[in-house]
């Protein structure tokens, strides 16, 4: 059996005085990597992106709420959707507002209604995003252009299309085909 020693006091000791070499070998570096994976651009783009996403969600949100809900509710008979809930308590409420005043607990399917068209016009609109994104990328890719030389079949050199006899080995290769043809 092996026996363990322990360390020596001034190695110890030398150790406690001196925590800097520790840090140098495991947090400087590490420091030093999250600083440049914090400033990469890809980082800032993403972090751009979250924040442009939340305003965003805020505009669909009063959209929603403000703008196409009231004229929906117009229409199914003057609801106000936002004070569409059921009080588990089994008292009458006349608002939302209320319930929550007399702390009855709600099940408030009307802000769930809200929600969910929240969602369908955000997903409509990244949709749309993405599919200009898409089509745009598609007509700035080049297009493939026809091939304009072949190999000779003889010394596997490349020699332009319309060539009759190969400039390398000089062999008769008529209408040669197509490199991969």
């Amino acid at each position: 059996m092996h026996k363990i020693e322990p360390p020596t006091t001034g190695d110890f000791m030398s150790a406690m005085k001196s925590p800097a070499p520790l840090l140098r070998t495991g947090g400087a570096p590490m420091l030093k990597e999250f600083k440049e994976f914090a400033v990469k651009g890809n980082v800032l783009d993403m972090a751009v992106g979250i924040i442009l996403g939340v305003a965003f969600g805020k505009i669909v949100a009063s959209l929603v709420e403000d703008i196409i809900m009231p004229p929906v509710g117009l229409l199914l008979g003057r609801v106000e959707f936002s004070n569409l809930f059921f009080s588990l308590t089994g008292k009458h409420f006349d608002t939302l507002a209320a319930a929550r005043a007399s702390g009855a607990p709600t099940i408030n399917y009307g802000l769930f209604l809200n929600n969910i068209f929240n969602f369908f016009i955000v997903a409509l609109a990244i949709f749309l995003l993405v599919r200009q994104v898409n089509r745009f990328r598609r007509q700035q890719e080049l297009p493939v252009s026809a091939p304009t030389t072949c190999e000779c079949p003889y010394c596997l050199s490349s020699i332009p299309l319309r060539a009759t006899r190969c400039a390398y080995c000089t062999a008769d290769v008529g209408a040669a085909a197509p490199a991969g043809a």
